[in-house]
């Protein structure tokens, strides 16, 4: 008991912008709502489900803390000017990265393309994650609500709005590929003109 008393102790004299109580609040905040948008991602056997949306949410959150202690580090040593600029860059940082994570759910295959609400869905946890980092918490949970909303509202709303002809190429294209499939996909110039 004494040594968690001595690592708390230790942890709590670390932070200097950002309670650890404030902040692991924030971070288990972004784990939630992260896994509250993985759980329909999940739901659906999509490729990004619970655990990478939870990743992603609780990742964008230590970023956006660890903005938030080197914004006071630099105010501490008086180097304010430069420090604003950071955070905006570190946001920037981690949206692409989350992009990247996203684009890698996307698959173009015989005309169609699929894992878009997935990718979007991916980036959308990590600005979740980036809100209840810098303690934006209702506005990551607003957003989280409108998110599966619109992930479980309008899924059936698509099913029903859906022709026969479009649901029998869906059921088509669930089919996995084969590595010829696959090595034929990746050898087929995309562009008409090439």
């Amino acid at each position: 008991m004494q040594i968690l008393s001595q690592l708390w102790t230790d942890l709590s004299e670390s932070f200097t912008a950002t309670p650890p109580s404030v902040a692991t609040m924030r971070m288990l905040a972004a784990l939630a709502l992260g896994g509250a948008i993985g759980f329909e991602r999940e739901w659906h056997h999509k490729p990004a489900g619970l655990r990478t949306h939870m990743l992603i949410a609780v990742a964008a959150s230590l970023f956006a803390l660890i903005a938030l202690e080197l914004v006071d580090i630099s105010r501490s040593e008086g180097a304010a000017s430069g420090a604003r600029s950071d955070i905006v860059r570190l946001i920037g940082a981690v949206t692409s990265g989350v992009a990247f994570l996203a684009a890698g759910t996307i698959i173009t295959s015989g005309g169609r393309v699929r894992g878009l609400t997935t990718g979007a869905s991916m980036w959308l946890a990590g600005a979740v994650g980036l809100a209840c980092g810098t303690g934006r918490i209702g506005l990551g949970a607003l957003a989280t609500g409108i998110t599966v909303t619109v992930l479980w509202v309008f899924r059936r709303l698509e099913e029903r709005l859906e022709s026969p002809a479009v649901r029998a190429m869906n059921e088509d294209a669930d089919v996995p590929m084969t590595p010829d499939d696959e090595a034929r996909h990746r050898h087929t110039p995309t562009d008409p003109m090439a």
